[in-house]
């Protein structure tokens, strides 16, 4: 990533995103981080700009102050559960992102990176795995240059608050990874701190087109920084 060039982050509070967060801001020369959060950070940092709440297009470039915006990482993700409403939980993960990214292509963006989950499709019949892929989809039809969809399985990691089946699910991976082989080692859990290595990775890459990042290309992609 090029000094003096901008990321616009959000979901930069979550399990991933906050990996993302530390990662970027750990870069020598990396890029200034504008995050979009719903609460102030704890961090502080000369390369990090907190909007509060404030997402409008307005304030994000009030924030960029002249600086060109290089990409959206978005780590922006909820449960049904959590959400309250299969209305709300679309509200999060498909139209924030869609509009949050319109936003960033509108300031000039030239990528776009997303943290989706393995399964992902539009025409999907599970109604989480559908709204991921029309995330996908949405971001695709947005006109940017590059975008990057990272599909991670169940995530592993510590979170602020609880999700009582992920954290189930979080026990039993050791065994349960070790049996997925072949077209099912996509669906292994996977680190949160991988899936964040793999998206800092991303960032900044010069080949246009849509990419889709599994469970071994994330891996790797961490093996080789």
């Amino acid at each position: 990533m090029t000094s003096g060039r901008a990321v616009l982050l959000a979901g930069a509070t979550g399990l991933v995103g906050g990996r993302v967060l530390a990662r970027l801001l750990a870069q020598a020369g990396g890029p200034r981080v504008l995050a979009l959060v719903r609460r102030p950070l704890a961090q502080e940092h000369p390369r990090l700009h907190a909007l509060v709440g404030a997402w409008d297009a307005a304030a994000i470039a009030g924030a960029l102050d002249g600086a060109p915006l290089e990409a959206f990482a978005c780590c922006l993700g909820t449960t049904i559960r959590q959400a309250g409403s299969r209305e709300a939980f679309l509200a999060v993960d498909r139209d924030l992102v869609l509009s949050l990214g319109e936003t960033a292509r509108a300031l000039g963006a030239r990528q776009a990176l997303l943290v989706s989950s393995v399964g992902a499709s539009a025409q999907s019949g599970n109604f989480y795995l559908r709204v991921k892929g029309e995330a996908e989809r949405g971001l695709a039809g947005q006109g940017f240059e590059r975008v990057d969809c990272l599909r991670p399985g169940l995530l592993l990691g510590e979170r602020s608050e609880r999700r009582r089946a992920e954290g189930l699910g979080q026990r039993l991976a050791p065994i349960t990874n070790p049996l997925m082989r072949g077209p099912l080692r996509r669906y292994r859990a996977i680190d949160a701190d991988v899936v964040a290595g793999a998206m800092v990775s991303l960032v900044g890459r010069p080949e246009p087109g849509r990419f889709v990042h599994e469970y071994d290309a994330m891996n790797q992609m961490n093996q080789v920084q």
